[in-house]
Formats: structure tokens, C-alpha cells, sequence
């Protein structure tokens, strides 16, 4: 293929993308009445069970960098859903944990994107979702490399 010859709509990054927008457009009009969004829920989800993490800590995890993470606490804090705690370690650093209204509208969030899931691989057998999982998931590891 020569760079004259290059088709976008062709591409895997071009229907990951398309999807992952259309996802996240679908994820939000159905999250909206819990009074979440789609990238929220990630970081719900890593401190469901009590757990607390640190800023630095989210950030890595949702492989996001720092500025973004910090708007996006900025914002679930303002919205009650989480709470910041000094770290007892570190004076200079807090420890983010869910509210407990956060904590009881998870499950239902949890459950709108589990079935947006669900729609998306409509006619896919359960055969051929596991072959998808494990090719979306080597090529999750192959972006990884390359950052």
C-alpha cells in the first residue's frame, strides 16, 4: 500500500475509535439519569468495595494523564460521588474513596453498560465474543508497547 493508496475506512483504528465513540455517546444518554458518565465509571469501579486510591494511583490505572484524572475527581467530587482523605503517609497527597451514594448507584451503572455491551455484539455467539475479547485484548497489549 503507498501513501496515495491509503483508505482510513479500511483500518482497525478507524472502526476502534468509531466505536469507542459511539460506546461512549450511547453509555452517557443511558448513565445520564444516575447522574454519571462512561469515563466515570472506571474509576467508580476501581474503588467500588471501599477501596481508596491516590490521584497518582488512578491515573496510572486508568492510563490517563494526571491533568485529566485531576478534572475528572474534580468533577466527581463536585457531583458527591467521591470524597478526598489526607493520606496518612504523605500529608501532601489524598486518598479518594466513593460516597456512600456512589456507592449504591454503581451497581445500576454498572448494569447500563453491561447491557450497551451486551447490544453491541448482538449476533455474535458466545464463541465468537471470547475470539473477539482475546484479539481486542492482544491488541490492547501491542497499543501498549508502542506507548
Amino acid at each position: 500500500m503507498t501513501a496515495n493508496d491509503w483508505q482510513p475506512m479500511i483500518t482497525p483504528g478507524h472502526y476502534f475509535s468509531r466505536i469507542a465513540r459511539g460506546l461512549a455517546r450511547v453509555g452517557d444518554a443511558r448513565l445520564r439519569p444516575l447522574g454519571f458518565a462512561t469515563a466515570q465509571l472506571p474509576v467508580l469501579s476501581a474503588l467500588a468495595d471501599g477501596k481508596q486510591m491516590s490521584q497518582a494511583d488512578l491515573a496510572r490505572w486508568a492510563k490517563v494523564e494526571q491533568p485529566s484524572m485531576a478534572q475528572l475527581l474534580a468533577r466527581l467530587e463536585r457531583d458527591g460521588l467521591v470524597r478526598r482523605e489526607t493520606h496518612p503517609d504523605d500529608r501532601r497527597s489524598s486518598l479518594i474513596s466513593l460516597t456512600d451514594a456512589a456507592r449504591k448507584k454503581l451497581p445500576a451503572g454498572r448494569e447500563v453498560l453491561r447491557q450497551g455491551n451486551k447490544e453491541a455484539t448482538r449476533g455474535l455467539s458466545a464463541a465468537e465474543v471470547k475470539t473477539l475479547l482475546a484479539l481486542l485484548q492482544r491488541v490492547s497489549a501491542n497499543v501498549d508497547a508502542m506507548e
